[in-house]
């Protein structure tokens, strides 16, 4: 079974990309063969114009890497944690210690640095976590979930982190999230991979505008047939009644409301409710894979879960 089936794609110097699919669509082995961790059976990829097969060595130097779980050290400070990152990267002593200084301000830990991470929150420890993985200066971060777990103050906190990195330092950023809004937010492209194939690829506008519309959806409470009217809307690409509910998807939902309500208002009819949904990459997401995001990862879980309860009732 191929766990990647012939995925190309690229991402340009300076881009915040987005990687995307359930557990089990092949993103974890294609971070995996673009990092160096696992072997490439078949193809061919380059990063910072040094195949990744050939030159795994300039790959590691040119790349940092911020995984889902926490690797920071609980028992070493935050200095401590940094300065032995850059040991590893053999960065010399001197501008390890420049660049911690700046990176600590970066991610507003200064004052924090000479604590033990013990003591550090949640959010402290993946902005440190952060920190580790840009001491050497990679040209590409990847970062594996990187508010994984966070509250949405502390996450909208990663996020103007994340936005400066890129757009502030020009780094170029390959990311991973469960949080679709977040992708929405900070990619300028993504990529959705399921069952081993990249499905769609572009910018979140792109792909919410492929969707081919915004949801209209209105109940009228005298009752009335409008099913005419509605589908005399121009650019209108569905259409459904239920008793007296009308669900319309078409484009520009807002500019077509003021000619809805002079026709229902002539009618002599009234609107009881109203709303409106723009395109969201979790409709997106569903139309590509079938399923949310969110439920795909539930269904993960559930199946993990059984499987160890399976294990331990042996």
């Amino acid at each position: 079974m191929k766990a990647v089936n012939d995925i190309s794609f690229s991402v340009n110097e300076g881009e915040l990309f987005g990687f995307l699919g359930p557990n089990g669509a092949g993103k974890t082995t294609t971070i995996k063969m673009l990092t160096t961790l696992a072997s490439i059976t078949q193809g061919r990829a380059t990063i910072a114009g040094h195949d990744v097969s050939k030159n795994p060595d300039a790959v590691r130097k040119s790349i940092g890497i911020v995984q889902q779980d926490l690797t920071v050290d609980d028992e070493l400070t935050g200095t401590e944690n940094i300065m032995l990152a850059a040991s590893l990267y053999h960065v010399p002593r001197a501008a390890a210690k420049k660049r911690a200084e700046e990176l600590l301000g970066l991610v507003e830990l200064k004052d924090a640095a000479s604590r033990l991470v013990r003591t550090y929150s949640g959010g402290m420890r993946k902005r440190l976590q952060l920190i580790v993985g840009l001491i050497h200066q990679p040209r590409l971060l990847f970062l594996d979930e990187p508010t994984l777990g966070l509250d949405i103050q502390t996450r909208t906190v990663m996020w103007d982190h994340i936005k400066a990195l890129n757009k502030e330092q020009k780094m170029t950023i390959f990311m991973t999230t469960h949080y679709l809004e977040e992708a929405d937010s900070l990619c300028d492209r993504i990529a959705i991979i399921d069952h081993g194939k990249i499905e769609v690829s572009g910018s979140p506008q792109e792909l919410k505008a492929k969707l081919g519309g915004e949801v209209l959806e209105l109940d009228v409470a005298d009752g009335g047939n409008l099913l005419g009217f509605f589908s005399s809307l121009p650019g209108v690409k569905d259409l459904k009644q239920k008793g007296t509910t009308y669900r319309i998807k078409l484009p520009g939902a807002e500019t077509a409301l003021p000619g809805i309500f002079e026709e229902v208002s002539r009618r002599g009819l009234k609107i009881g409710r109203i709303s409106f949904d723009k395109p969201s990459l979790d409709q997106v997401f569903l139309e590509v894979t079938g399923r949310s995001l969110r439920d795909a990862e539930a269904g993960s879980e559930d199946s993990m879960k059984a499987r160890f309860t399976g294990m331990r009732s042996r």
